[in-house]
């Protein structure tokens, strides 16, 4: 089968396209810089894998009608992702639309153009990369915690529509992963409240984890993959939460 990964040369993204590659899947990294695209592609044929990759701007509309027409997709790995912190009231409106573009509108539209693929072979898997903040919210998170939570919604519609097929989506929910991403944050809310960056992964990242440790990313690769098997056929509209037991308070 053929997985297309948003988000595909990060640390999420690549571990779930080797994890993939791995099982016997071609995986098409989808990502903006066509640079590490190249790179990150070659990593994986250089061992072997069937690995190809797709420059995709998940917030352009012919960028992704371009990809799903070059790469029909049997499993679409919605992983994009950015972010901003700040107070609602300094948040620049235009980074807010960023936001929901990239990990809303972004993955409702990419899902969209692989449907028809997905629904001519009576097969298909999405699987979101959603986060802890899908289900719970953090201060100065505004358009990220509703980009996500908005992620849960629309999964639920889109296995209403397409409940006639095999097909199931999904969203994996982690607390912290430790990537490119979340250092940038622990970096900028160590400015906020002027802690140092090891006081931020204390004091305010792991505080509400009773586990005390950052997810690490083989373990969403994991459960994606778990996703995609036929003992998960049944499994579809769900949140799958790895939060070390955060949200059992």
């Amino acid at each position: 089968m053929r997985a297309l990964i948003t988000g595909g040369t990060g640390g999420i993204g690549f571990a779930i396209a080797e994890h993939f590659a791995k099982d016997g899947h071609q995986v098409i990294l989808a990502d903006l810089d066509e640079r590490l695209l190249q790179q990150k592609t070659a990593e994986l044929t250089a061992k072997g894998f069937a690995a190809d990759y797709c420059l995709l701007d998940v917030c352009c509309q012919e960028a992704i009608a371009q990809c799903a027409e070059r790469f029909p997709a049997d499993i679409l790995v919605n992983n994009a992702g950015i972010q901003h912190v700040a107070r609602l009231e300094e948040f620049p409106p235009e980074k807010w639309a960023q936001l929901i573009s990239v990990m809303l509108t972004g993955p409702a539209m990419l899902t969209r153009a692989m449907l028809p693929h997905m629904r001519a072979q009576q097969f298909g898997r999405v699987i979101n990369i959603g986060s802890i903040h899908a289900v719970i919210a953090s201060p100065f998170k505004s358009a990220y915690v509703a980009a996500k939570h908005g992620l849960l919604g629309l999964s639920k519609v889109v296995a209403l529509e397409n409940a006639d097929i095999n097909f199931t989506i999904n969203t994996i929910c982690p607390a912290y992963v430790k990537t490119p991403l979340v250092e940038k944050q622990i970096a900028a809310q160590a400015k906020e409240h002027n802690l140092t960056e090891q006081q931020v992964i204390e004091q305010i990242m792991l505080a509400p984890m009773p586990q005390k440790a950052f997810i690490d990313v083989s373990e969403i690769a994991g459960m994606a993959a778990f996703l995609c098997q036929d003992s998960a056929k049944h499994m579809t509209a769900q949140t799958l939460i790895l939060d070390g037991g955060w949200t059992a308070r």
